[in-house]
Formats: C-alpha cells, sequence, structure tokens
C-alpha cells in the first residue's frame, strides 16, 4: 500500500530519521519552535563513553509538527562550556540529515566534569538546553574502567541478547583452553594469519601465529578500547585474521571455537564485528572519512533529484559480480555495473567493458580512506582517493553483492539514503539477524534472476518503496546509529564474558604472550 503523503506527521511523531518525499517549498513556511524541538540520544548521558559520542535533534514547527525537510545546515549551533576550561578541547560536527532531523557528534581529547551542551537555534536555547552531564564525562583515551561489566552494560543500554552470539555459541557447551591451545595453533597455522589472545587481569596479550597477521591492529584496538571503558573477564580466545572462516566441521564433531570477522552456512565460527567497522568507529572524527554517523549527513541529491539506475562498483572477486556486469552492459537502463579492478578472472573488455576510474567508497556518502586487499588479505594499504560525488550519490539504488566473503559495504549503504538490494549470500556479518527483507532491503536471488524485474518494480512503486523500505528508523533510537557504534563495544563484551544460557566463563592461563600496549 502506498502511503499518503498526509501520514507524513505522524510518522514523524515516531521520530523517523530518514528522508521524505517531502518538497522542501512545503515546508519553507514553517516556523521552527525551539522549545518544541526534541534532543534525545546517548551524548547526553555522562556515563556512555564512546569514541565520538552523538546526540539528534529533530526540528519541530509551532504547531508541534516534525519537519521532514531540512530548515538549512546552519539552522543550530551546538558549543560545549566547561567550568574549568574556556575552550573546552572537543571537536564537535552537527550534520543535516536533510530530513528535518540533524545528528550532533563530538568527540572529546580531554576528561571534564560537569559538561555543560548548549543548543541554539538564532542564540535562543533549543528544547531543555543547557544539557548537564554530571560527574567525570571520559574521553576516548581515558584508562577508566567501570569494575562491573553489568553496570557498564547498563549505563550502555545493552539489548538483553543478541541472536548471533547466542546462536554462535550454542555448540559450545564447554571449553577446554588447554586443548584450545595445544590444537588449534597447528591445526589452522597454514593460513598465516592467526592469533591466541589472553585478557587477564584487563591486561591484553597476544601470541601470533603465521607470518602475515598486519589484521591484528583492528582487534589489538578494540580490545585496549574496551579495557579503557570497562573491566573485562579474564579469557583466552582465538582469531582469524583472515577474511574466510575457517572451523568447517560439523558440531557432531571436535570443533575450535574461532572468532572471525564474517560467518558462512558452511562454517562455525563465531562472528564478530568487521575490522572495516570495528576502524569506523573507533576512528569516528578521525583517521577515517565514512562511519556510521557521517554516512547520514552525506546523502546527495534529494530522493527525487537521484538516479533511478541501480549502482554497483567494485573488483572481480565473486563470478557472480561477472555476471551483474553482463547484465549491466546488456540493460544500462536499469543498471550501471562496472568493474574497477581485476585481480582473479581474466579481463574480456568485450564481456566486462573496460575498467573505470575507482569511486571511493566515501563517494556513495563522500570520501574515505580505502583498504585494498589481496586473495588472502595479507597486507593493508591506505590511500586517499579523490571524491566524485557524480557517483554513488547520485543513485536512488545500490546493489550489495559479496565478494571473496560479505560484502563489509553493507552497514553504510543501509545508513544512507539509498534503497539497498541485496544480493542473496551463503555469507554473513554479525549484524545480519537483525535485517528484515522488505523492510530493510530488497531481497535478490544468488544467481540474479530477479535483478531486473525487481528494479523495475521499484521503479514503479516508487513511493512505496521510499515509505516501506527506507524507513527505516522510526522510533528511537535511529537503529543503525546505535547498533554499529554503541553496540559494537557490547557485543564484543558479550562474546568474551561468553554471556549465554549455553556457555560458561573458563578460568584461563596465560602462556608466554606478548603483552599489548597502548
Amino acid at each position: 500500500m502506498i502511503m499518503s503523503l498526509g501520514l507524513l506527521p505522524l510518522l514523524a511523531t515516531c521520530f523517523c530519521l530518514e528522508v521524505f518525499d517531502g518538497h522542501l517549498g512545503a515546508q519553507a513556511a514553517s516556523v521552527l519552535d525551539a522549545d518544541q524541538t526534541l534532543i534525545w540520544g546517548p551524548g547526553l548521558e555522562t556515563n556512555v563513553v564512546l569514541p565520538a559520542r552523538f546526540f539528534y535533534i529533530q526540528a519541530v514547527d509551532s504547531s508541534g509538527t516534525n519537519l521532514t525537510a531540512s530548515p538549512g545546515e546552519k539552522t543550530f549551533e551546538v558549543k560545549m562550556k566547561s567550568a574549568v576550561e574556556q575552550f573546552p578541547r572537543i571537536w564537535v560536527q552537527v550534520l543535516d540529515r536533510r530530513d528535518g532531523s540533524f545528528l550532533v557528534r563530538y568527540r572529546m581529547y580531554a576528561t571534564y566534569t560537569d559538561l555543560q551542551i548548549h543548543i541554539l537555534h538564532k542564540e535562543k536555547h533549543v528544547g531543555k538546553s543547557p544539557y548537564t552531564l554530571k560527574g567525570p564525562v571520559y574521553h576516548e583515551g581515558c584508562d577508566c574502567p567501570e569494575p562491573s561489566g553489568s553496570v557498564w552494560e547498563a549505563h550502555m543500554h545493552c539489548p538483553q541478547a543478541f541472536a548471533q552470539i547466542d546462536q554462535d555459541l550454542s555448540v559450545f557447551t564447554t571449553v577446554d583452553p588447554d586443548r584450545n591451545a595445544r590444537e588449534i595453533p597447528p591445526r589452522f597455522r597454514q593460513r598465516q594469519s592467526l592469533c591466541h589472545y589472553t585478557i587477564k587481569d584487563n591486561k591484553v596479550h597476544i601470541k601470533t601465529f603465521g607470518e602475515h597477521v598486519g589484521f591484528r591492529i583492528f582487534m589489538d584496538a578494540v580490545l585496549l578500547s574496551l579495557t579503557r571503558k570497562v573491566h573485562l573477564p579474564d579469557v583466552e580466545f582465538f582469531v582469524n585474521l583472515g577474511d574466510w572462516p575457517l572451523e568447517k566441521r560439523k558440531p557432531t564433531e571436535e570443533i575450535h571455537p574461532i572468532f572471525s570477522w564474517c560467518g558462512s552456512n558452511s562454517s562455525r565460527d563465531i562472528v564478530m564485528p568487521t575490522y572495516d567497522l570495528t576502524e569506523s568507529v573507533l576512528e569516528t572524527m578521525g583517521r577515517v572519512s565514512l562511519d556510521m554517523m557521517s554516512v547520514q549527513g552525506n546523502t546527495g541529491p534529494a530522493w527525487p533529484e537521484k538516479n533511478a539506475t541501480a549502482f554497483w562498483r567494485g573488483r572481480d572477486s565473486r563470478r557472480e559480480r561477472l555476471e551483474l556486469v553482463k547484465l549491466s552492459r546488456a540493460h544500462p537502463d536499469l543498471i550501471d555495473a562496472a568493474f574497477t579492478n581485476f585481480f582473479f578472472f581474466k579481463h574480456d573488455e568485450s564481456l566486462y567493458g573496460p575498467l573505470v576510474k575507482h569511486v571511493s567508497f566515501f563517494d556513495f556518502f563522500k570520501v574515505r580512506f580505502f583498504k585494498v586487499r589481496g586473495p588472502l588479505f595479507l597486507y593493508l594499504t591506505s590511500q586517499r582517493r579523490s571524491p566524485d560525488l557524480s557517483a554513488h550519490l547520485q543513485y536512488k539504488y545500490q546493489i550489495n553483492i559479496d565478494g571473496t566473503v560479505a560484502a563489509y559495504r553493507l552497514p553504510y549503504l543501509l545508513a544512507g539514503d539509498s534503497v539497498v538490494f541485496k544480493v542473496d549470500s551463503a555469507y554473513y556479518e554479525h549484524f545480519y539477524k537483525q535485517l528484515r527483507a522488505w523492510e530493510h532491503y530488497v531481497p535478490v536471488r544468488a544467481d540474479l534472476g530477479d535483478l531486473l524485474e525487481k528494479i523495475q518494480w521499484a521503479r514503479d512503486h516508487d513511493s512505496e518503496v521510499r515509505m516501506k523500505i527506507k524507513n527505516k528508523k522510526r522510533s528511537p533510537p535511529p537503529t543503525w546509529t546505535y547498533h554499529f557504534t554503541n553496540n559494537l563495544f557490547l557485543f564484543k563484551l558479550r562474546l568474551l564474558s561468553g554471556k549465554s544460557t549455553r556457555k560458561k566463563v573458563i578460568i584461563v592461563k596465560l602462556r608466554d604472550l606478548n603483552v599489548v600496549n597502548v
């Protein structure tokens, strides 16, 4: 059913934070009411410690109706005040989400007591501003762990359970650290990218196996970040630094607990957030430009002005990608898909067309650093690409299709302002159980047999697609921002503590490992 525009005010009262089909001109005459404007989010709470804290502003007019179009990117001014420092070392950004709401994020470089947040519109306080964060407000680098894991989880508003964790841990009724330390290294050493971590007395220790273990930097970083926030339980575990899941034995066999970036239908690895997502959260307002917050302030043209063609760029890391590009060449009116590089297959230009200029992933939503992965993902490079805002930002539809494993770009696509066409996959990331077809994405068969049909359907039902699929943040808190920031740390803690109804925490030993330093 196609929703009428008359329902927009009702949807907006549910704090819908996606871009609607509202007309900028229709709301230009609305007068913003500073007193009725809504402000909420974890960045207004003292004990929610994140690399970059954040909260939301929903503009409301004098009639009490939420605005559904941008009142202007300079509408609100946010200032941080400290009683002990005239100019607090805090970087603040106000991101216009172009739907009447704003995301405010700030990164602290020092700890302050009773920090005040002033939110102003035309020099008048908005909502209940100023907001005071009582007590010490810690910055990301503060080594100030909460002694109690349960108290910290309550501060962070941890969900009662993570379905993926419960599933992954369900096959381990008991865990024998001695057996794991004895059997796992020789079994998987040939993969050349394995780490044995031990956390003891809130210190992180590590032993690496293999020549190519550079990707440990991402795991090291998130573990050290956690130890600064909460006292971690004593635990031992092995991490697979490659992309492919390792444990292929059946549950009836002697399987080993291995933490991996992604899982598959044919493996039994314990899935954790990917290195890409981990880095983007830890380095929000830092070394990376693309993260789950910045993507919301860089959505490109308004929906009616976007190109109604399904867009994809990437390399040849899966055969289905070859078929996608051939499909695009046969139906350029529906799909714009092209390769930026060939590595796995022979480049036949008559079949796949010429290579096109690399489009930085943040050209979906501006520019970022790119990590280039080889066939065994044994090296890491970072290079800044030139932004090409005529690319991804212009398209209504984005195709998400596996590469060697799950396509790690999916979180950013979900947070963006395009409809995601997700090709069915045997691989999954830690959050896939929270996804619902036809609400968060349009499902596409693995063989791409229904892709053309569904793109045409989306074109024919443009308003319905936007309302039913793209408006996926209809209740506070905004699902994806919370899930990929707060919950990244909570997910890690739950994994490390083994908080599942089917697994008990095991006493661990130190086994000639090196301490991981900050």
